[in-house]
């Protein structure tokens, strides 16, 4: 074998972990992809936002697809568009629009691209309401818009005795990604409409909790808790309430006496999460997979809060494990992006899942909301520009959508063949848009409403069995990759 076969076979790793590493870092500097988030009492859901001629576009099929009955037609320079009974004519490049048989002026042209018909992120907030015939609030600057009485307020309060406490009490249940840095705590509220209390900022009369503050941007509300130290958020009152305390001072040997004195329990514990070992190893898969399956969240992103003690990324972890283990016993070689509880960028996941070279990337989220398993593959916005080998980050995905589509179709066959319901769904998510192999994200929900369900082992495997069948079925259309 010659010297330069020898060396590139044994570089071969390192110089794939490099180039892992190199992208994560250069695409860690993109700015946040620009989001809108919808809240009604159909449904919660977040679009993409498209910035064209310097102003913020997001398509109205796709806003308002979720809520009823749309179609929309090119008739000579007019786009038809239909929600329910209610008719709309837009010509592209005018701000003049009809709805309901009367004119009306929007703030910026209507725009038509590839027959997907944009409106202005600035036109929604008069047109929406002539649309929809009711009450519509939109927070324009943070792209949140509220459709009906669906907004969930909170009161926050510290509780001093025995120690003190933040407690929040909201008036539906919440289900917020919290993260943790010295001195605060932050919940992020992407699916939830909770809404700004009286003042952005509450003052506390606590030294341990002196203030909380609330803002919102890019489709999404934040409550920032600010502490003198460690805090840990707790949730009750089916997630309707979230109590922010410092964490126990009580040493490990009292806790193993209070064990070793406490009464048995006559009713059984609540479920918790699994037990997780965090990996000290690189993200970066060592073994050329077929298959590359990502835990989404992990580290101090928490995900949802499914119960008081069992979090999304609890389940995600323990999911992926038993998928891995389902795929390899069907011979096909799976590696998993995070196998501990660690925290990995969106871009991160995303390089370490292009520098791999598998075939297919299955990412894995869970929710309590719904009563089906959720499908997603990407929807790409316009595409971007790419130079060369060099492609455009937020179209990524775009070769790869039909071989993305053949993955979906056979994970959603063998859902419905184990009877469990599942609806397919196009989004523009991320990571999703920038891998470049086929990507399907799954989304896993308890059925019947048993959020204990989630931590359940048998449901558990059979939603990895089912998977791993479904990848199994189409490995042979995958294996070729993009035609």
């Amino acid at each position: 074998m010659r010297w330069s076969s020898r060396f590139s076979i044994r570089f071969l790793p390192t110089l794939m972990l490099v180039i892992a590493v190199a992208t994560a870092l250069l695409f860690s500097a993109l700015p946040e992809e620009k989001r809108l988030s919808v809240y009604s009492n159909v449904a919660h859901y977040s679009l993409g936002v498209t910035q064209t001629n310097n102003a913020d576009y997001i398509g109205l099929l796709e806003l308002l697809e979720p809520l009823g009955s749309v179609t929309a037609r090119i008739a000579g320079d007019h786009w038809k568009f239909r929600y329910n009974d209610v008719e709309c004519d837009f010509m592209p490049g005018k701000t003049r629009t009809r709805v309901r048989g009367s004119d009306m002026d929007l703030p910026a042209a209507f725009l038509l691209e590839n027959s997907r018909g944009l409106i202005s992120v600035s036109s929604i907030g008069m047109l929406l309401p002539r649309i929809l015939g009711g009450a519509v609030t939109f927070n324009e600057s943070a792209r949140r818009l509220f459709i009906g009485n669906v907004a969930v307020h909170f009161t926050a309060q510290i509780a001093k005795a025995p120690s003190p406490k933040l407690v929040m009490n909201f008036t539906s249940p919440v289900n917020p990604m919290i993260s943790t840095e010295p001195g605060k705590l932050r919940m992020i509220f992407s699916h939830d409409a909770v809404v700004a209390p009286g003042s952005p900022t509450l003052t506390f009369d606590s030294s341990a909790i002196p203030s909380a503050s609330f803002v919102e941007n890019n489709g999404s509300a934040e409550i920032t808790v600010t502490s003198s130290g460690p805090v840990m958020a707790s949730f009750s009152n089916d997630g309707r309430t979230i109590s922010i305390a410092p964490p126990s001072t009580t040493s490990p040997q009292a806790q193993a006496q209070n064990q070793l004195t406490a009464p048995a329990q006559s009713v059984p514990p609540p479920i918790s999460a699994p037990v997780l070992i965090a990996s000290t190893n690189s993200p970066v898969p060592s073994q050329h997979a077929f298959a590359l399956i990502d835990a989404a969240h992990g580290g101090d992103e928490r995900g949802a809060a499914l119960s008081d003690q069992l979090a999304e990324k609890d389940v995600t972890l323990s999911i992926s494990r038993l998928l891995r283990s389902e795929l390899i016993s069907r011979g096909i070689v799976t590696n998993l992006i995070r196998d501990g509880d660690v925290g990995i960028s969106l871009d991160q996941r995303a390089a370490t899942a292009n520098a791999s070279g598998a075939a297919i990337y299955i990412c894995l989220h869970a929710t309590t909301q719904g009563d089906h398993l959720a499908l997603y593959t990407a929807l790409m916005q316009s595409a971007g520009v790419s130079r060369g080998i060099f492609l455009d980050w937020g179209t990524a995905q775009t070769r790869y959508t039909q071989m993305s589509l053949i993955a979906e179709s056979g994970v959603a066959s063998e859902l419905r063949l184990k009877q469990l319901p599942v609806r397919s769904f196009a989004a523009p998510l991320r990571p999703l848009n920038n891998i470049t192999t086929a990507a399907v994200a799954v989304e896993v929900t308890p059925l019947g409403g048993a959020v204990s369900q989630l931590a359940a082992a048998d449901f558990q495997r059979s939603i990895a069995g089912a998977i791993a069948a479904g990848v199994t079925d189409v490995r042979d259309k995958l294996q070729g990759g993009p035609k």
